[in-house]
This record gives structure tokens, C-alpha cells and sequence, in this order.
């Protein structure tokens, strides 16, 4: 909201050069929900000579502060009925709302009827999104459905060129400052009110619309694909996007999810584009798992994920995996980070560290290096939350519920003569759910809870393969292992293996045991290709396309 205020101070720059447009208020309704600031913006009021009239609770509040207040009721000449469900729905609030002042109709009859105009809208909704967040009942939920907001909301702002809407306790500094400097306010800023406005009660449909549908029983007449609503506020614009000739924009739809923008940065520049996909991507990945576990993240794929007995330990093993690529990287951990994982993250260039929280210690150590932003979640997300994913394309719009399958021993199908070990099994389910979170086509070898190599986004699910083994080759020269990490691990693929091939290319790098998800035509050629080389293999019935 912060945003809203500095566009209304830049705005009022340009107005002084626009005096023509500066229309002056001399009546105001006010019928607030939220009644924080209502008494300092009802000081401005009174001192710029504006007549108040109110409703219900609001009246009662300014006059416990000694303001001069006009009761809708004695405007309509009919008092408030239905337990306040009926107060300002009538001609003679809404014709002041409404009247074209340019129109000489509409001037008659609002003589003819004694109506007279109204300059200002002050208005907040009853509180229904906070009230659902609480789990009510269905009638309490109801109760908190405002009818008379929105209705005046939407006359004052379509009438935009002669009222002024306010919609939110925020925008009250900047409504004071332009009535300070011009007594009045200028169509440009009444303008950007109304779109708010409209934006404001179309966000409170947009939730009323999402409670119904999740919660009223509507049996046989229920739509079977209910048209996509999508409500997401802008709350903060980027630099630019992944390259500097792209806008880039943050919107929100859930404040409730442990997430990227709900965590607290303790330090750093800003984030951009690429930091939030990227760290989104590693806060996913990392709540998939129950021990000590970090995560470095690469353009969205993993390029070292580890648990261990301790965090220190987790980063050792996921650096291992890829020690060229973590240059740069982001880190996740899923637990507090503390004083030996922040000495060793800062051994080298990140560009974020997310985490649940961090200790003083591992906060003083990472404030060395200003550079990495470091961000608190507080918690950790539920991997297994439901919710829909989307995505652009041209015209139109790409809608799939999350992956959130999970495999476990038991629904493990074994299907090589050669049963795994315990370890293998262990290191095969540890190896599917770090698969959900690598770009296809997509092998992981993992040894003893770590990546020991990823192979990520090829065409070719056996370049994937080789390309993962070759890494792991490299990563033994570069620190003299007498082997690669690859032998006698096992692998994960993402989707089924359409030929013997990818298989074989893992057998040749060293791996003992394979889980994939099975279902291609040659499912009796690879396995019979796993039988001869003396391997286990365990099929998952799913797989973890992630494109």
C-alpha cells in the first residue's frame, strides 16, 4: 500500500500544474468497517469546512469525538432496518452519488427531490475476509457480506469525474495532503481512486465467490469446471524481469503460506526476477523433507540436495554434488541456520539464503558478505498443501492442481529378481522427491541421503543421464575422490525409460539400483536390461514431470 501513497504524492506534483481540474468537496459520507485514522481524517474534514454525514457505528464514533455528524437516517427519512442490512440503499444517498452535475436532467431532479450531492466517499467493507480466515459458521460468514459498501463504492467511483471514493484507511494521508494544497481534488486523482476502488470491490467478490464455493453445498447444479477467478494485488514492482528489457511485477494470492514474499529479509539488495523464481523453486523443494536438509538452487533446478545429522554437514554433501554450478546459487534449508552452515555459506559467492529463521550468530556471520539476501520464513511450507498452478500462454491460461503425490515403501512395485537393500530404498525414495523438483528430463543419483549428480532439462532422458554421470566424474577429479560419487548409488527417473539405454548409461556410471515410474511399451526390455546387469529396480506407477 505503501506503493498507492507514493503514486498519490507524484500525482499531486503534477496537479499543481493542473488547477482546472480541482474540484472542491463540501459534503462527505463516512461509514467505515476499520475505523483506524478515522479521527485525524475527521479533523482534516471539519476544518476544510466539510459537512459529515454517517451511519450506525461511524456516527457514533465521531460524535464521541465531538464532531457535528448528520445521520443518514435523517438524510432518507427512514431509519435503519434489518439489523443495519438497510441504511443507505435509497435514492437520496445514492442520487447524490450518482448525479452527472454536467447533465441539467439530472440537476432537476435532484432539486425535485430535495437530494443533495455528495462530494466524498468514505467507505471500508465489513471485515469478510478476515471473518472466513477464522473458519465461522456459514451465517456468520454471510452476515459479514457488505451490500451497501460496494453498492455506493461503485456509483462514487463510476461518477468519478464529480465524487471522490476512498477505500482504505491508507489512502487518508493523501487525501488530507491534496485538500491541504487544494481544497478540492483533481480528476487525475479521482480517477486513480475509482480504479482502486473497482480493484478493491472486486478483490472482496473475488472472496466472497471463493468462500461460497468451497463451502456451500450446491449438489447437482454445481459448475463442473467453475470459470478461473484470480485476485492477486500488485505489492511490488521489479527492476526488471529475467532479462533488462522485461517489466516484472509481483502479485499476491495467498499471505497465509509460508513463501517467498512472506518472509522477512534480514539483509540484501532487493530481489529480483530471477532470485524469487529461483527461491521460490528451493523453498518447495526443501519442505519436501523431515531431517536436517539444504538445498542449492540453479536456475530453478537443484544442483545439490543432502540431509544429514546436522545442517553443517547436509552442505557439505549437496555442495559436493556440484560445486561449479553452487557459485551463485540460491540455499535453502529447512532448518534454523546456524553458525557453522553460515560460515560455510559464505565461503563462497550465493546470491540468497532462505531458511525458517537463523541464529544471531549465523546472522552476524552472513552480514559479512551485505550482498546475500537473507530471508526467514518463519516456518516451512506444506508440501502436500493443495493448490492450483498456472501458467501463460498466448490467449489464454494453463491450470494444473500442485504435484503433490508422494511414494513411500510400501507403494513401491519391485520388479527386478534383485530386491533393494534397505539403504537402496531409503536413497530411492530420497532420490523421487528431489525428481518432483528437476526440470525434465530428469535423473538423480543419490548416495547415502546426498545427490551424488543431476542431470536436468535435456531432450534426451539419456543425455540426462550421461550428462549427470559426467558431472560426477569431474567432481572426483576436482577433489581427488578415487571414485565418483555416482558408484553405487542409486537413480531416479522422472518418467519411465522408453528404451534400455538411460538405464544402462546409469548401470555404467555405477548405480546399483534404479525407481522410476514405469509404463513404457519396453518395461520387459528394461527390466530384463536391470535383471542382467544385477540391478533393483522399483517402479512408482507416477511420475514427476516438471517442465
Amino acid at each position: 500500500m505503501l506503493c498507492h501513497n507514493k503514486a498519490f504524492k507524484k500525482t499531486l506534483k503534477v496537479r499543481k500544474s493542473m488547477p482546472d481540474s480541482i474540484l472542491p468537496i463540501r459534503r462527505a459520507l463516512i461509514s467505515v468497517s476499520d475505523k483506524t485514522g478515522l479521527i485525524i481524517l475527521a479533523n482534516a474534514l471539519s476544518s476544510a469546512g466539510i459537512m459529515m454525514l454517517s451511519t450506525g457505528g461511524t456516527a457514533k464514533a465521531l460524535r464521541g469525538a465531538g464532531f457535528d455528524v448528520t445521520d443518514v437516517s435523517d438524510v432518507t427519512g427512514f431509519p435503519e432496518i434489518m439489523d443495519g442490512r438497510v441504511k443507505t440503499l435509497h435514492p437520496s444517498i445514492h442520487g447524490g452519488l450518482l448525479a452527472n452535475r454536467d447533465l441539467q436532467a439530472h440537476m432537476s431532479a435532484i432539486n425535485e427531490h430535495h437530494i443533495e450531492p455528495i462530494d466524498l466517499l468514505v467507505v471500508n467493507l465489513y471485515p469478510f475476509e478476515q471473518v472466513v480466515a477464522g473458519n465461522p459458521t456459514n451465517q456468520t460468514a454471510i452476515e459479514n457480506i457488505d451490500i451497501g459498501g460496494p453498492a455506493m463504492i461503485r456509483a462514487s467511483a463510476k461518477n468519478h469525474d464529480f465524487v471522490t471514493v476512498i477505500t482504505d484507511p491508507e489512502q487518508y494521508p493523501a487525501l488530507i495532503e491534496t485538500l491541504s494544497v487544494y481544497s478540492g481534488t483533481s480528476l487525475a486523482y479521482r480517477r486513480a481512486l475509482a480504479q482502486q476502488a473497482f480493484a478493491r470491490t472486486s478483490s472482496y467478490d473475488h472472496a466472497i465467490n471463493s468462500w461460497m464455493s468451497s463451502n456451500l453445498e450446491t449438489g447437482e447444479y454445481a459448475k463442473s469446471e467453475p470459470d478461473l477467478q484470480i485476485n492477486a494485488p500488485a505489492i511490488q514492482t521489479l527492476r526488471y524481469g529475467e532479462n533488462p528489457h522485461q517489466s516484472a511485477t509481483i502479485y499476491v494470492t495467498d499471505l497465509s503460506v509460508p513463501s517467498v514474499l512472506t518472509a522477512k529479509q534480514i539483509q540484501g539488495k532487493p530481489l529480483s526476477y530471477n532470485n524469487v523464481n529461483d527461491t521460490d523453486a528451493a523453498l518447495k523443494l526443501i519442505s519436501e523433507f523431515s531431517d536436517p536438509t539444504v538445498a542449492i538452487i540453479k536456475h530453478a533446478n537443484p544442483c545439490g540436495v543432502a540431509s544429514a545429522d546436522t545442517l553443517s554437514d547436509a552442505w557439505k554433501a549437496a555442495y559436493h554434488c556440484d560445486s561449479v554450478s553452487a557459485f551463485g546459487g540460491i540455499i535453502a534449508t529447512n532448518r534454523i541456520l546456524d553458525e557453522e552452515t553460515a560460515s560455510l555459506i559464505t565461503s563462497i559467492f550465493i546470491e540468497v539464503v532462505i531458511a525458517p529463521d537463523a541464529t544471531s550468530k549465523a546472522c552476524e556471520i552472513l552480514s559479512s558478505k551485505p550482498n546475500i539476501r537473507l530471508l526467514l520464513t518463519g516456518s516451512m511450507p506444506n508440501p502436500e498443501q493443495p493448490f492450483n498452478q498456472v501458467r501463460t500462454i498466448l490467449g489464454g491460461l494453463l491450470v494444473q492442481s500442485r504435484d503433490t503425490a508422494i511414494v513411500t515403501e510400501d507403494t513401491l512395485s519391485l520388479v527386478t529378481k534383485r530386491q533393494p537393500t534397505k539403504s537402496e530404498i531409503a536413497d530411492m525414495l530420497f532420490a523421487w522427491r528431489v525428481a518432483k523438483h528437476v526440470k525434465s528430463n530428469a535423473i538423480i543419483y543419490v548416495k547415502e541421503q546426498s545427490t551424488a549428480a543431476i542431470g536436468a532439462g535435456q531432450m534426451s532422458r539419456l543425455d540426462s543421464s550421461r550428462i549427470a554421470a559426467q558431472k560426477a566424474k569431474e567432481m572426483a577429479q576436482k577433489y581427488g575422490w578415487e571414485k565418483p560419487r555416482t558408484v553405487g548409488s542409486v537413480v531416479a527417473s522422472d518418467a519411465f525409460f522408453p528404451f534400455p539405454d538411460g538405464l544402462l548409461a546409469a548401470v555404467d556410471a555405477g548405480a546399483t539400483a534404479v525407481i522410476q515410474p514405469g509404463g513404457s511399451m519396453r518395461d520387459d526390455a528394461v527390466i530384463q536390461a536391470a535383471d542382467d546387469a544385477g540391478i533393483a529396480m522399483a517402479f512408482t506407477g507416477i511420475r514427476h514431470f516438471n517442465h
